[in-house]
C-alpha cells in the first residue's frame, strides 16, 4: 500500500511539473511574439512616416514612431496628410511586414486641438466593436493616431504550434489521470473483493457447521429413543437452513438488482401499521412516536418492511448497552417523514457516506465484532432511491445513529385507526 500512496504522490507531483513547464512556456511564448509583434508594428509605422514624409517632399531627421500603450502608438509626419492616403499607406506597410490584423486610426487635427477619427480597417468578417476616442499627445504638431484592437488575437495565433503542443499535453496528462483512476477503482474492488469473500465465508461457515452437527446427532441410533432432543435438532436444523437460505437469497437479490434494477410492486400502504409490525416483531427494543396525521403513501411493501427491519436490525447489532430503537413518524411541509433512532455506538461523520456503499464496513481491525456482508444500509438506499424519496443521517460517534426518510403524499386524512403514540427516548437527537 505504501509503495501505490509513493507512487501516486509521485504521479500527481509528475503531472503537476509538466503542467508548470507547459504553462511557462507558452508565457515565456507569448510574449516573446508580443515583443516581435510591436517591433514589427514600430517598423512598419516608421516606414508610413517615411511614405508621408516623401509625398511632402522632405526628410524626417528622427525616429517618428512612439508608443503610448500596449496596443497604441502615434506617428509624426510634420505635415497634414489626406486620410485616404493615409490609410493605403498604413495597409501596403503592414502587409510587407506580415501584420495582417484589424487596425483602426484618427488623424490630430491642429487647428480644432482633437483627433478626427480616420476608419476601423478589418481583414475579416468578424464585427469588431469601435472605439472613436483616440488619445491625443502634445508631443507632436502633425501626427496620426494608430491602435491594433484585435493585437492579443493575432499574436495567439502566431502560437498555433506551442497551443496544439499543450493540447497533446494536457491529453496525455488526462489519459494517465484517467488510467491511475482506474487502477486505484481496480484496487479498492479487489479489497472489496476480498473482504467480501472474507465474511461471507465465515456468514455461511456458521450455518453449515451448525447442520452438519445436527445431522450427525440425528442419524445416532439412540436419538429415536429421546423424542424432545429428535425435536430440539429438527428445529435447530430448520432454523439454520432458514437462516442460510435468508443469506444467499440477500445475496441473490442484490446481484439481480444490479444487472435489473429493482421492480417496485407500487400500492398504498399504512407506515403506521408497518412499523407496529416491525415493532412487535422486535419487542422489547422498540418504541413508537408515530404522531403523523398522514400515514399513507404509495410503496412497494416488500421492500418497505425490508429497510425497516434491516435499520432495527443493524441497531440491535451495533449497541453496546441495552437496545432502543425508536421509530418516529410526523408530516413537514405536505410530506411524510418517517426516521429509525437507536443508542448503538454511532458512526464517524466521515463514513457517513461509505456506509451505504456496496459491501463497505466500517474498519475495526482484520475482524469485525458484528458479521456481515456490508449489504444492508446499501440495500436501504437502492430501495430508497428506486422510490425517489429522500434519505438523511444524523450520527455520531457513542451517540446513536438516526436514519431520517421522507417522501410527499397527498394531505388527507387516511381512513385508518390512529396508533397510540409513546414518549420518544432521550437519546434520539
Amino acid at each position: 500500500m505504501s509503495r501505490l500512496r509513493l507512487l501516486v504522490v509521485l504521479s500527481v507531483l509528475s503531472i503537476i511539473g509538466i503542467l508548470a513547464v507547459q504553462a511557462i512556456w507558452v508565457r515565456n511564448a507569448y510574449a516573446l511574439r508580443e515583443r516581435q509583434f510591436r517591433q514589427s508594428a514600430f517598423i512598419a509605422l516608421q516606414d508610413v512616416a517615411d511614405d508621408v514624409a516623401r509625398l511632402n517632399h522632405f526628410t524626417l531627421n528622427r525616429y517618428a514612431v512612439t508608443q503610448l500603450s500596449a496596443d497604441y502608438f502615434i506617428v509624426n509626419t510634420d505635415a497634414p496628410i489626406d486620410p485616404v492616403t493615409l490609410e493605403a499607406f498604413i495597409q501596403k506597410s503592414l502587409q510587407q511586414h506580415n501584420l495582417i490584423t484589424d487596425f483602426e486610426y484618427g488623424i490630430y487635427n491642429c487647428e480644432s486641438d482633437r483627433m478626427v477619427y480616420g476608419a476601423y480597417v478589418s481583414t475579416g468578417s468578424t464585427t469588431v466593436t469601435r472605439s472613436r476616442n483616440l488619445p491625443k499627445s502634445s508631443r507632436y504638431t502633425y501626427y496620426f493616431g494608430i491602435r491594433f484592437p484585435n493585437q492579443s488575437g493575432f499574436v495567439a495565433g502566431q502560437l498555433s504550434g506551442w497551443l496544439w503542443s499543450t493540447v497533446a499535453v494536457l491529453l496525455v496528462v488526462v489519459f494517465f489521470g484517467y488510467t491511475l483512476a482506474v487502477v486505484l477503482k481496480q484496487r479498492r474492488l479487489t479489497e472489496v473483493q476480498r473482504d467480501f469473500i472474507n465474511n461471507i465465508t465465515h456468514e455461511l461457515q456458521t450455518p453449515v457447521s451448525t447442520i452438519r452437527i445436527a445431522a450427525d446427532v440425528l442419524q445416532s441410533d439412540t436419538i429415536i429413543q429421546q423424542p424432545d432432543r429428535l425435536k430440539q435438532y429438527a428445529r435447530v436444523l430448520s432454523e439454520e437452513s432458514h437462516r442460510l437460505q435468508k443469506q444467499i437469497n440477500n445475496v441473490l437479490k442484490l446481484a439481480r438488482s444490479e444487472r435489473q434494477g429493482f421492480l417496485l410492486d407500487r400500492a398504498e400502504v399504512d407506515l403506521h401499521d408497518i412499523m407496529t409490525n416491525a415493532a412487535n416483531a422486535f419487542t422489547p427494543y422498540v418504541m413508537l412516536d408515530l404522531t403523523a396525521s398522514t400515514f399513507i403513501l404509495q410503496a412497494d411493501r416488500y421492500h418497505l418492511e425490508t429497510i425497516l427491519n434491516n435499520l432495527i436490525d443493524n441497531a440491535l447489532k451495533y449497541c453496546t448497552t441495552s437496545p432502543c430503537v425508536v421509530l418516529h413518524t410526523h408530516n413537514e411541509h405536505g410530506s411524510l417523514v418517517w426516521s429509525v433512532s437507536d443508542n448503538g455506538t454511532g458512526i464517524a461523520r466521515e463514513y457517513h457516506k461509505a456506509i451505504f456503499k456496496q459491501f463497505f464496513r466500517i474498519p475495526a481491525g482484520h475482524t469485525h465484532d458484528v458479521k456481515g456482508f456490508g449489504l444492508g444500509l446499501y440495500y436501504v438506499r437502492r430501495i430508497v432511491q428506486a422510490h425517489g424519496w429522500n434519505l438523511k443521517l444524523d450520527s455520531q460517534p457513542g451517540l446513536g445513529s438516526t436514519f431520517t426518510m421522507s417522501a410527499g403524499v397527498n394531505v388527507q386524512k387516511a381512513n385508518v385507526l390512529r396508533i397510540r403514540t409513546f414518549t420518544l427516548s432521550p437519546f434520539r437527537s
